[in-house]
């Protein structure tokens, strides 16, 4: 990283202060699996988006494998205010992983949330709902480790027991936590099922930390109405702004200016967005713009040239763009400093012993950082697993 230009900070507390002395909420874009990427949330930032989150990350694979470090997480100097969350299921993954993010992002969000199946087993996401010992020694850590102005936050399902729901909110912020997200559902309910309106109220009203609801946003009036009813902080859209980036401006469906603005973004810097994640924005944010014979042609394309013709062609959008959406400059940074090889695990791919480093002369009271593309290599190690690449 040029250490000329350091990347901004927003401090997240800021920003429900400032929604609450005027009487709104913060507008918050998910974190949502191969969709939250960089790219997606300069995008939404156009259309009122106050706050953004990172893809779910799995804190072990990121603090051991930089192939997985470079997938999973890329960023911008103007990517800010940014929250990385992070999948664990123990303190010293997350707070590794938060220690590598700690330079990029404004903070870091346990994800106490999802309720997948292979999530669950491997003891993460809802999971940790009933390890609540697990979930508070990673805010603790986080808090006593990193500065005091790097957000630490968690999001949680509401569980049937709302009361052993209230509890965990209560002991989360005496533990230090900066802001909760709730999801109205419960770990066994579909996205389809309604949101639990009256629990979330209730959650709300038993912390005095920020609370920001999620489930069922479809629409800014849906946003305007949970905010109304529950009195939260903040309100936050998944699938919602997926098929709609637009969302939080009040627009009913994605405008063509969005898509514009999509395809400028990818123009810019083509090299750092792939073609499915490209492709696969178009067809959510297409959900009620192409026609029912449209659909089946777009969704089968698979290259840039052939999406951007049908764009041209079907859609009236101009070939000569102006750029209406700024990239700006994409952050690297590369290990050169001496380092300390950090705690043993194993492998998810081969099962093998590994290892990974953390530099040990960064000092964590300025934004530059200088080992997030580090490899791990220990002399004394037989076990040298395959997944990490050599050095060159």
């Amino acid at each position: 990283m040029n250490n000329s230009k350091m990347k901004p900070k927003t401090d997240i507390s800021n920003l429900f202060s400032e929604a609450t002395q005027s009487n709104t909420y913060v507008k918050v874009c998910a974190p949502m699996v191969r969709y939250s990427k960089v790219q997606f949330r300069t995008l939404v930032k156009n259309y009122g988006v106050d706050l953004c989150f990172t893809p779910m990350i799995l804190a072990d694979s990121f603090c051991q494998n930089e192939k997985a470090r470079s997938s999973e997480f890329g960023t911008t100097f103007s990517d800010t205010p940014v929250v990385a969350q992070f999948a664990a299921n123990n303190a010293n993954d997350f707070v590794d992983a938060a220690t590598l993010l700690y330079p990029y992002t404004d903070g870091v969000d346990l994800n106490c949330g999802c309720p997948q199946p292979w999530a669950m087993k491997d003891g993460y996401g809802c999971a940790l709902l009933s390890k609540p010992d697990i979930v508070h020694s990673i805010v603790r850590e986080v808090k006593n480790r990193l500065p005091e102005n790097f957000s630490m936050s968690v999001k949680i399902r509401i569980l049937k027991d709302l009361k052993k729901t209230i509890d965990m909110c209560q002991q989360l912020e005496k533990c230090g936590v900066d802001f909760l997200t709730v999801h109205g559902r419960t770990p066994t309910q579909k996205s389809g099922d309604s949101i639990d309106k009256p629990a979330l109220k209730e959650v709300c009203t038993s912390v005095n930390v920020p609370v920001i609801a999620n489930g069922g946003i479809k629409t800014l009036e849906d946003a305007d109405e949970l905010f109304e009813v529950i009195h939260c902080n903040g309100v936050m859209a998944a699938s919602g702004i997926l098929s709609n980036p637009a969302l939080f401006s009040g627009a009913t469906r994605t405008p063509l200016d969005c898509v514009h603005m999509w395809i400028d973004l990818k123009n810019q810097n083509r090299e750092k967005i792939t073609f499915q994640c490209y492709h696969h924005h178009l067809v959510f944010m297409l959900e009620k713009i192409l026609t029912k014979t449209q659909k089946p042609v777009f969704n089968l394309l698979n290259t840039f040239e052939d999406v951007d013709d049908f764009l041209y062609e079907n859609l009236n959008i101009p070939e000569c763009l102006s750029i209406t959406c700024n990239l700006d400059e994409f952050l690297t940074c590369e290990f050169d400093e001496e380092v300390i090889v950090k705690h043993r695990g194993k492998c998810r791919g081969c099962g093998k012993s590994t290892y990974y480093c953390i530099c040990v002369k960064y000092d964590y009271n300025t934004t530059d950082g200088n080992y997030f593309t580090s490899y791990v290599q220990d002399e004394d190690c037989d076990a040298y697993c395959n997944i990490f690449d050599e050095p060159t």
